[in-house]
């Protein structure tokens, strides 16, 4: 059964957070400045990259990439939340639910095959050392990131082609901070059991086979450190890690907990908490992970920030030594 033409004409209502209302001007501000601070850092992270030759390695092309990928992944999401905060009934059009859907999961899944290609880039340089500047070329790098966005946006096809053939009816009240497959489901008239096993299905595998590829090379990485006999070479070895193990903890830890779980347990309000999470704090958190907690990039900021003049008194000096 299709969905029909009013169902396509309809307008459709995000509830938010009911009980904060009173808090939407102090909520707007907040979550702008959030997103400013997202956008700021993940421009400062790709400017960074590009102005340091000694950055331009295929560990900080994953770290670029990744940046530019934060930028876009909150952006679909984000504007239309503040939006709302400044509205009071909130709405978005069927059009534009589906269009935020599949751009949010694309990015998403994008995501996580873009953390198991740094898994496993981090593999290569600390597992096979000598064989890490074949293996891992800028060439095959940009081979690996674009395979990784291929796979992100033909995943949720399959999804939104399904989802698009639904009924839905009832208030049109979105349960949720935005548009996702879960609450969508919930508004459909017809029997939706089949439509939820299929996103469970997709969503478990999607979310649990990176993660796995991801837990394997760690295991073997930490097999190797754990053998180093230099503590400062186990030390050098295990920070170049540290920074990526960090976030792909915060992303898989939350879309598991949001995305792979049967429907019936899924209390609407914790849902958007973790959605918070997830979709606001998890890329806020990214780049001062990769500033704070990488060396390199803490040199580089370092650097960037050393005065570039030298005063003529210094000058003089240097050619009276001379």
């Amino acid at each position: 059964m299709e969905a029909s033409n009013e169902t396509w004409e309809a307008e459709f209502f995000l509830v938010g957070f009911p009980d904060l209302e009173r808090f939407h001007l102090l909520l707007f501000s907040l979550l702008l400045f959030t997103y400013l601070l997202i956008l700021g850092g993940n421009a400062a992270i790709l400017l960074l990259i590009r102005a340091n030759l000694h950055l331009q390695v295929p560990m900080y092309y994953f770290v670029a990439i990744l940046s530019f990928l934060e930028v876009w992944y909150t952006t679909v999401t984000i504007p239309k939340m503040l939006a709302n905060l400044l509205d009071s009934r909130k709405p978005i059009s069927y059009g534009g639910c589906l269009l935020q859907v599949y751009f949010f999961h694309a990015l998403g899944i994008t995501e996580a095959c873009l953390l198991t290609a740094m898994a496993y880039d981090r593999y290569l340089a600390i597992c096979k050392p000598l064989h890490y500047p074949s293996a891992m070329t800028p060439k095959i790098c940009l081979w690996l990131a674009a395979g990784c966005w291929a796979c992100g946006f033909m995943w949720p096809v399959p999804e939104i082609i399904l989802l698009s053939t639904l009924p839905l009816c009832g208030a049109h009240r979105i349960e949720h901070l935005f548009c996702d497959f879960p609450s969508l489901f919930s508004l459909a008239c017809a029997d939706v059991s089949t439509s939820t096993t299929i996103d469970f299905a997709l969503h478990s595998f999607v979310i649990l086979g990176p993660a796995t590829l991801i837990l394997f090379s760690y295991v073997k990485i930490l097999s190797v450190i754990i053998n180093i006999q230099d503590s400062e070479g186990r030390r050098k070895a295990f920070s170049t890690c540290a920074s990526h193990l960090t976030v792909v903890l915060a992303f898989f830890g939350t879309t598991g907990f949001m995305y792979i779980r049967p429907a019936q347990s899924r209390p609407s309000y914790h849902d958007r908490v973790v959605a918070m999470v997830y979709a606001v704090l998890t890329p806020l958190f990214n780049p001062l992970i990769y500033s704070l907690r990488n060396k390199d990039i803490r040199e580089a900021i370092s650097n960037l920030m050393k005065p570039r003049w030298v005063s003529p008194v210094s000058k003089a000096e240097k050619v009276f030594r001379l």
